[in-house]
Order: C-alpha cells, then structure tokens, then sequence
C-alpha cells in the first residue's frame, strides 16, 4: 500500500511539474506588438513618436515576454511599405497604428487583420472602423467647446473673436464645430475663421491680415498650438493692446509653461495628448500580460488645463 502511495504522489508531483512549466512557458510566450506611426513632421506628431518609444522602452523592461516594435514613417505611401515590411519579418500579435491618412491605410491594415492581428487605431479612423478591436482617440469637439466655454464667460458673453482653423479634416471640423455651437448661444461674434494649416509661420501671416483688417478683437483662438505660437508673435510684434486672450489646444509643453506662470493672455488650454499613443499601446500590452482584454472605443476627455492642475499635462522631456 505504502508503494501505491508513493506511486500515486510521484505521479502528481510529476504531472504538477509538468503543468508548472507549461505554464510558464505560456506565460514567456513571446508577443510582438507593432506600432506604426508617423515621423516627427510637426510638433504633434513629435510628441506622438517621444510617448511610443517611452512605451516601447517601460513595457519591454517590465514584461520580458512582450517585444513592442515601433517604426515612424514620413508619408502615408512609406506606412504601407512599413507595415508590409513589419508583417513580412515576424508574427504580429498586435498592430497599434496611427494613420498617415484613413483612406490609403485602411486596405493594408484590414489585410494585417486577416492573419488574426489584433487591432488598435489611434486618433485616425479608418475609413471601415469594423476592421478595429480598439480605437483611442481625443475629443476634439470637447476641445472647441470647452475653449469657447471658457472665452465667452471670460468676455462677458459679448466681443469680437477671430479664429484659425488647420487642415480640412475630420478633426479640425469637430474642433471649429464644438467651439462654434457654444458660440451661437451667446453674443461673441466671429469676425473671421480661416485655415492656417497648423503651422506656426502660416498663422504668424493670418494673424497679421487679421489685425491689418479688424480694427477691435477681443480674443483669438487657433485649435492648435502650433499656430498659437505664431498668433502670439504677430500680436506682439503688432503693439495691439486690444486683444485679451489667445487660445489654442493641444497641450504643448511651451503653452502649458505659460499657464503655469498665469500669463494674462493664455492662461488655460485644453489637451489633445500625443501621449494617447502610449496610452494605447499599454491597453494592447494589457491583453497578452494582465488577462485584461480590451474591446472598443476610448475617447479621452478635453479638460480645461488651468494653473492649478497643469503639471498633470507638462511633459518637460517631450518635444511637444
């Protein structure tokens, strides 16, 4: 009986043993993570490639398992040829991509899917949203409204504002669209809404014209950082004292600087996180390592950032 006994234990230690290392092998799996994003083009999307290799660096340190591959490509043509070239290399258990554009990335991307990738898109839809398992993304109608919110009190519901929009997309529609309908319920009046494209020396020129051709304005709202730089320069190279606030969006490190210093003119902002990237890919990672499947679509909030909680958003080492 005592052999049966020590039989019967040995055969569960040995089947034990053997569940033990198959499941540490299954947990020492190696997963590959691809993120293809764009290069550093602009300030934005510099922000966008500093978070992902942030990512990339603290996720393969803290999960040895995982392997995050992290390629930038400067036009939308170059991400195709990135993404064949990433599929073709290796196994690809996840794919997080930024979109060059919706319309040339969506065919490749769906063809990733095809081999059982799972799939996170970020700020950039695609134009069939089905072919994603996660979309994260800002709010970019929070961004105009919540900014008007704030401007129209600020002016006691009454002035004169300008604005500089970016490029026609779908984002820098959402943007005019939240600041416009806050707008229409008060007495500000719009002079002006232009494109400036999002960049700083195209918006030093616009707000130029608009101070040779408006000769009151009381405030100024460029969706974007980028082109508030410019609209700050051109005001003051102008010597214009009538203008009380120039606004933008984004949460560049340079103007969260201003509102923590409580500057008169761009006391606040409204975030638009390049960080949402590393937000994303540390959702993805969450799949192979925390049992923690995620499905859907995330929006990030648009918060006002004021002096009182600024430092949440300031990302000294960041170049955006």
């Amino acid at each position: 009986m005592t052999f049966i006994n020590r039989r019967a234990l040995g055969l569960i230690a040995a089947g034990s043993f053997a569940a033990l290392m198959a499941s540490t092998a299954m947990a020492q799996e190696k997963r590959v993570i691809a993120v293809s994003i764009p290069a550093a083009t602009h300030g934005w999307t510099g922000g966008v490639v500093y978070h992902a290799e942030q990512a990339e660096k603290e996720i393969e340190a803290a999960f040895p398992n995982i392997d995050v591959i992290v390629k930038t490509s400067p036009s939308a043509t170059a991400q195709v040829s990135a993404l064949e070239d990433l599929a073709a290399a290796q196994t690809l258990d996840a794919l997080v991509i930024l979109p060059f554009t919706s319309e040339e990335l969506t065919g490749p991307v769906e063809q990733i899917k095809a081999n059982g990738t799972f799939i996170a898109v970020v700020d950039r839809g695609l134009t069939d949203p089905s072919i994603q398992d996660l979309y994260v993304a800002g709010d970019n109608i929070a961004v105009g409204a919540n900014t008007a919110k704030w401007m129209a009190d600020k002016l006691g519901n009454e002035g004169k504002v300008v604005v500089l929009r970016g490029i026609p997309t779908v984002i820098d529609d959402e943007r005019i669209q939240g600041f416009t309908d806050v707008m229409k319920d008060t007495n500000v009046e719009i002079l002006d809404i232009q494109y400036a494209n999002w960049n700083q020396d195209e918006a030093f020129t616009l707000m130029q014209d608009y101070l040779a051709k408006y000769p009151q304005i009381d405030a100024v709202w460029a969706n974007d950082d980028d082109m508030l730089l410019g609209v700050l320069e051109a005001v003051k190279q102008s010597g214009r004292t009538d203008i009380k606030y120039a606004l933008g969006g984004n949460g560049m490190k340079d103007v969260i600087e201003m509102v923590m210093a409580n500057d008169p003119m761009t006391p606040i902002s409204t975030p638009y996180p390049p960080s949402m990237i590393k937000t994303a890919i540390y959702m993805v990672a969450g799949q192979f390592t925390g049992q923690a499947p995620m499905r859907g679509s995330f929006k990030l909030d648009a918060p006002l950032i004021t002096p009182e909680n600024a430092d949440q958003f300031y990302f000294p080492d960041s170049p955006f």
